[in-house]
């Protein structure tokens, strides 16, 4: 009788690093400093800038790795 399973494959060497966290507190922190300056949506743009990049650092580094 076959087996359903498929054959089980090799883990990766390593495992890839995450850089939705800075992006998410970016976009918080920034929004809270907008906001302490009367300009929320200006903060959220920019620490969305701020957090695309970082993200964009930690996948460049990771990727060369």
């Amino acid at each position: 009788m076959t087996d359903p399973r498929p054959p089980a494959s090799k883990p990766p060497a390593r495992k890839p690093v995450a850089g939705g966290a800075p992006l998410a507190l970016s976009l918080i922190v920034g929004a809270v400093v907008g906001a302490l300056y009367g300009q929320p949506s200006i903060g959220l743009l920019i620490g969305l800038g701020i957090g695309v990049a970082i993200g964009l650092l930690i996948w460049w580094r990771d990727r060369a790795r």
